[in-house]
């Protein structure tokens, strides 16, 4: 059985090399994404839902500024920056507060509001309905969901998968993705990764978020970037870094048993890891008590 490629490299800051960072990891997971990426239309989709100064919600945008020039680098013909927020109905001003102007020149340019881009209907849920997706997601050659590494107050943990609720039109189905709540947290999650397959994840772990989150919760600065193509291999081994069980988080177990191509290795070894090891970064996250069960012993 082929394993999955997982990088998972050492950041101390934002204020470090994170292109080269990025760079390294990306050799390690994908070492011909330069012959593969050439010309291609990629979409970067960050986790942008809400701002508080006192915490870390978002993923910062000096990394997703890394993962742009990395990939215009590579000789991508377009790099776009696409978000749609399930909480905030400006977006625009969800990333004015959150550094992107200020980080990102030529932002502006380069963003797209996926709350309100124009839509193209995808059969998913079984069949049983047209969900509405945009059309900048369905038009991209790669997806690259560059998560905030964070607990969740119903999930468990919000990853590279959780990241795709971003991309569901909140114009189409209300604040915040109504639809997905009513379909169930798990469920959507499944079969959102189900529909975009053209994909990479990249977690922002360098200050990472325990407790109470996705919103509410408290800074810890883990010091870590996790990357990989397989994205129930990235969540899975991003759980074990935060100490918790990835076979206990119903939606990492759900697209494990998907048997789709380059996603399902929730078994650590399944898993080929890359750059550091788990051992050598992991720390317990704390979570609410609805998810004590999910801590690793």
């Amino acid at each position: 059985m082929q394993k999955s490629p997982v990088s998972i490299l050492r950041a101390a800051s934002y204020e470090q090399d994170l292109f080269s960072i990025l760079e390294r990891g990306l050799a390690e997971v994908w070492p011909d994404a330069a012959t593969a990426l050439r010309g291609k239309n990629i979409l970067l989709k960050p986790n942008l839902v809400e701002f508080d100064s006192h915490t870390c919600i978002n993923t910062d945008p000096r990394l997703v500024l890394a993962a742009r020039d990395l990939f215009l680098k590579l000789g991508a013909q377009q790099v776009w920056i696409g978000e749609g927020p399930g909480h905030r109905r400006d977006t625009w001003d969800l990333t004015d507060q959150a550094g992107y102007r200020k980080f990102i020149a030529g932002f502006d340019d380069r963003f797209v509001d996926l709350n309100l881009d124009d839509v193209r209907p995808v059969r998913a849920f079984g069949n049983s309905m047209d969900l509405y997706l945009p059309r900048t997601v369905l038009d991209a050659d790669l997806v690259v969901s560059i998560a905030k590494m964070k607990t969740h107050h119903w999930a468990g943990a919000t990853l590279s998968m959780k990241n795709f609720f971003g991309i569901v039109p909140s114009s189409i189905y209300g604040w915040p993705k109504n639809l997905l709540h009513y379909k169930g947290i798990d469920n959507s999650i499944v079969e959102l990764n189900r529909l975009v397959r053209k994909t990479l994840a990249i977690v922002d772990g360098i200050v990472a978020m325990e407790g109470n989150g996705p919103i509410q919760g408290t800074p810890v600065s883990a010091g870590l970037i996790v990357l990989g193509r397989d994205l129930v291999a990235v969540d899975a081994t991003c759980a074990r870094l935060m100490r918790l069980d990835p076979f206990k988080m119903r939606y990492l177990k759900d697209a494990a048993t998907l048997g789709l191509p380059g996603l399902g290795a929730i078994e650590e070894s399944a898993v080929d890891q890359r750059g550091e090891q788990i051992s050598s970064l992991a720390r317990p996250f704390a979570v609410i008590d609805d998810f004590a069960s999910l801590r690793l012993s």
